[in-house]
């Protein structure tokens, strides 16, 4: 009489073996830890020649805070402190909604420039209803003029050697 056979179990399948080796590489207790919920709302990117600004938004008493340091401090030309202000002042919400910014990059122009799309953004995602102040405003279009690149040959990227005729 024969004797039957004993069948191997099937090789796990790639997805399988995955969450096998993730569960092995957690900690212990990893699964009773609670993710942390971010108190302020997503952040909304601001862009300007080289310079990129990361905006959130939270409600509160309309501290700026640019780079850990206040907005005075950061930017203090009062016509770059307007450009970061203006969206916050088409939607009337000066001293309503808290600021925090990195930026980094470019001059303190485009900074400036750049921390005011990224703000005008947020408040375009959060208040749908304000769309249309910020765009007629002009707050919403990226400008998307850069700098030219260099060629080679030339000193800039136009500006040829001087003319020598002898």
């Amino acid at each position: 009489m024969e004797k039957p056979q004993e069948r191997r179990p099937a090789a796990p399948t790639l997805a399988e073996s995955m969450t096998k080796r993730k569960a092995a590489l957690k900690p212990a207790g990893a699964e009773a830890q609670v993710r942390r919920e971010r108190k302020t709302t997503d952040q909304f990117v601001g862009r300007r020649k080289t310079a990129v600004a990361r905006v959130s938004l939270k409600p509160g008493s309309g501290k700026i805070t640019i780079n850990n340091r206040d907005i005075n401090e950061y930017f203090p030309r009062p016509d770059l402190r307007a450009a970061v202000l203006a969206p916050l002042v088409v939607t009337e919400r000066v001293g309503q909604i808290d600021v925090n910014v990195n930026v980094y990059g470019g001059g303190v122009a485009g900074q400036a420039q750049a921390v005011s799309l990224g703000i005008a953004r947020s408040i375009d995602r959060a208040d749908n209803t304000q769309h249309t102040k910020l765009k007629a405003a002009g707050l919403l279009r990226r400008d998307p003029r850069m700098v030219e690149r260099k060629k080679y040959g030339l000193h800039k990227a136009r500006r040829a050697t001087q003319f020598s005729k002898r």
